[in-house]
């Protein structure tokens, strides 16, 4: 998991890169006005601004599809190879056009960093701990930031500042990141499954966790490449499989096997007919089941999950298979451990059979998952299924979030009258804790489970991602999940976009990402030199000697600084409160913020008291939208979409965020000075005002879910809603 940490740590240097870009540029702005005599010249001092987000844009329109096409690693390089370029330029500059040329090639590297970064990070970490992960781009941007401010404070005492040295700077720390990129940082292990790549895949896995037994992660890896159309909720009560193998998969009705990742391991599972959280969350009777939704079916479904999460439960920690795992026998036990020591033994050449070096455009080309026999996903993997890390028990086949992923047979008739049958991917997720309830069972209709042990859960059932037939005799072994690595190697399926889950999806992360950028938040920063100024901050430091445009500087500088602990306390809640809450929270002390300096910029209350009323608020509106709104929407559309699109999707929404970035930077300073600072902040809070009410209504909590499990409750919610309609 430290190495999870560090991989996320070097991929978001090009955020620290993108910070240090902005606040150079925010400093920069005014000594460029002056050499090139366009003070009076609104447009183009926006256009200096605004190019690198033109720039942004462009490569964001692309990025998705390439980082899908190629892997999410070179396009980090080519952001590094990019910022290094633009560094050098804007260094020369000797003209306007040259300037805006570099700026141009700074905005593409920032678009790759700021649409990739989230999508590695949400690809690499663990679910327990991704938002606290993913929060670290907001936090090396502002560090950027600070240090940027912190050289520009240094040149602003100098009798000659030079502005040029200010920009190009950035070029020094972008040959650390080229360096890191192309040397350390490993492939997105997601990305690698979707290519067929399985061997690869399993050992950055086992780099990135810590531990070599990562069955469970790799079966969700894989059966996260499809999400299920047909998805239902169903109800089990789960109890040790001693059953032997010759009374067959599906003994009866009411009766059913369930495989795990491990090889030879099963359970075996009872329907119940109760009501289970996810159940009831889609709100029979109510007015959600109505099709008259306060809230949004998805918000409400996830909402259940994280209430009904029993109190012991971590998002790397299961209690229902360690639970289970209570149930082995010691012969079950003995076996795991014997087949462990000879997998162990095997070279990683020998352990995996893969294709994908072949003719990659042969759809029939078929490389086993990870058995070299055919059998179920993880045949190399501690059949306990749980580890012991810092002397606490760790499921090693749990998904996150108290899910754990299974399988179960299904056959039918088809329409030439012959049976065929399929795996069925089901996600468990444990709604009570294990106790003997016989009483409980027979009431049910069903018998207590061997040994009189049990869990209740609910169920996700659809049908996985791949699975083959011709398996169909040897399924006494388990699901023979196999990739089709020709099909994978066709890039990214267009036609997943238009599925009614990832529409709902996409609704969601343009959302967010839209009224994120009206609220204000890069006009306010690139510009806080100059709104500080225009309030009268220099009369706060006068006396100690400095001119205005320095103390504008120095703070800039610092209110970057005091967003560092803001986003330090973002990180700890991140995973613990939620993204929902932090933004819930966070937003009403915007409108507040922002609503004094409304009311400075309209009532005269004094220099001074402006001034540091003034500074305050911008502090406040800073520390809070960092906490909150700004590292939040990139989080959330780097976990909603499904494998198959998620490279597409997350660009998607990236571009919404560039172009409202261009809007509301470019148009800054001609509201500045059409309708001054308040009436600039009066339209900052309605929009807060409006973003508040769509969190609440349209996005739901995703902490600690497993990526792949994220899309299928949007798909759910879909088909709920057409349901409702109909």
């Amino acid at each position: 998991m430290a190495s999870a940490v560090l991989f996320a740590i070097t991929a978001s240097i090009g955020n620290f890169l993108q910070g240090w870009d902005n606040a150079a540029i925010a400093c920069a702005g005014q000594f460029i006005k002056e050499e090139f005599n366009v003070q009076r010249e609104p447009l183009i001092v926006g256009l200096i601004v605004a190019m690198s987000h033109i720039g942004a844009m462009v490569t964001t329109t692309f990025s998705g599809a390439a980082a899908d096409a190629v892997g999410r690693r070179p396009m980090l390089i080519v952001s590094a190879v990019l910022y290094f370029v633009s560094g050098l330029v804007m260094l020369w500059a000797p003209s306007m056009y040259v300037l805006l040329l570099a700026r141009l090639i700074g905005g593409l590297s920032i678009g790759l960093a700021v649409t990739l970064v989230p999508l590695y990070i949400s690809e690499t970490a663990p679910a327990d701990i991704r938002g606290r992960l993913n929060t670290l781009p907001q936090f090396s941007g502002s560090g950027g930031m600070s240090l940027s401010y912190c050289l520009a404070f240094r040149m602003s005492l100098m009798p000659q500042l030079s502005w040029r040295v200010m920009l190009g700077a950035l070029s020094i720390p972008s040959l650390l990141y080229f360096a890191l990129t192309v040397f350390y940082l490993p492939e997105s292990p997601r990305w690698l499954v979707s290519k067929g790549r399985v061997p690869e895949a399993k050992r950055v896995l086992q780099s990135l966790r810590g531990r070599k037994d990562v069955s469970g992660e790799m079966a969700l890896l894989v059966g996260g490449l499809g999400v299920g159309r047909d998805t239902t909720i169903e109800e089990f009560l789960i109890g040790r499989d001693d059953e032997h193998a010759d009374e067959g998969l599906a003994p009866g009705p009411e009766k059913i096997k369930l495989y795990l990742p491990q090889e030879g391991l099963s359970r075996i599972a009872r329907p119940v007919r109760g009501q289970s959280s996810l159940r009831s969350a889609l709100g029979h009777g109510s007015m959600v089941g109505q099709g008259k939704p306060l809230v949004d079916r998805v918000v409400t479904l996830l909402g259940s999950v994280h209430e009904n999460q029993p109190e012991t439960t971590g998002s790397m920690r299961s209690t229902l298979f360690p639970n289970f795992g209570s149930m082995f026998s010691v012969a079950e036990q003995q076996q795991a451990e014997a087949d462990w020591d000879v997998e162990s033994q095997r070279d990683g050449s020998e352990e995996f059979t893969s294709d994908h070096g072949g003719d990659d455009t042969d759809d029939s080309l078929q490389s086993p998952l990870l058995s070299p026999h055919g059998s179920m996903i993880g045949a190399v993997g501690r059949s306990s299924s749980l580890l012991m890390q810092g002397g606490e028990a760790v499921s090693s086949t749990g998904i996150g979030e108290g899910w754990q992923l299974a399988w179960r047979w299904t056959e039918r008739e088809a329409a030439d009258g012959q049976r065929e049958g399929g795996f069925q991917r089901i996600y468990l997720h444990e709604e009570g804790i294990p106790e003997r309830r016989g009483s409980i069972l027979s009431s049910q209709g069903g018998g207590v489970p061997p040994g009189g042990e049990f869990v209740q859960a609910s169920a996700l059932v659809s049908q996985p991602a791949f699975y083959s037939k011709d398996l169909m005799e040897q399924r006494h072994a388990g699901p023979a999940m196999r990739h089709p690595s020709g099909a994978a190697a066709k890039g990214p399926r267009w036609a997943g976009l238009f599925e009614p889950g990832v529409k709902h999806a996409l609704l969601v992360g343009m959302g967010i990402q839209i009224l994120q950028q009206f609220a204000g938040i890069n006009g306010v920063l690139y510009y806080t030199p100059q709104i500080l100024e225009q309030a009268g901050v220099g009369v706060l430091l006068s006396n100690i000697g400095l001119s205005s445009s320095s103390t504008s500087i120095l703070i800039s500088g610092l209110t970057t600084l005091l967003m560092l602990p803001s986003i330090a306390i973002a990180m700890r809640l991140m995973d613990k409160s939620g993204r929902r809450f932090l933004l819930l929270a966070t937003i009403p002390i915007l409108i507040v913020a922002l609503a004094v300096l409304i009311l400075v910029n309209v009532v005269d209350v004094g220099s001074m008291a402006h001034a540091a009323l003034s500074t305050v608020s911008v502090m406040i509106y800073y520390c809070f939208f960092v906490m909150g709104f700004g590292p939040i929407p990139n989080i959330l559309c780097a976990e909603i979409f499904p494998s198959n699109v998620r490279g597409i999707c997350i660009a998607i929404c990236a571009l919404t965020f560039w172009i409202g970035d261009i809007i509301v930077t470019y148009t800054l300073p001609v509201m500045l000075e059409a309708i001054g600072l308040a009436g600039v902040f009066g339209i900052y809070a309605v929009v807060c005002i409006i973003a508040f009410i769509f969190i609440f209504i349209k996005v739901p909590e995703t902490k600690g879910m497993p990526l792949e499990l994220i899309p299928e409750f949007f798909s759910l919610g879909a088909k709920q809603d057409k349901e409702a309609g109909d």
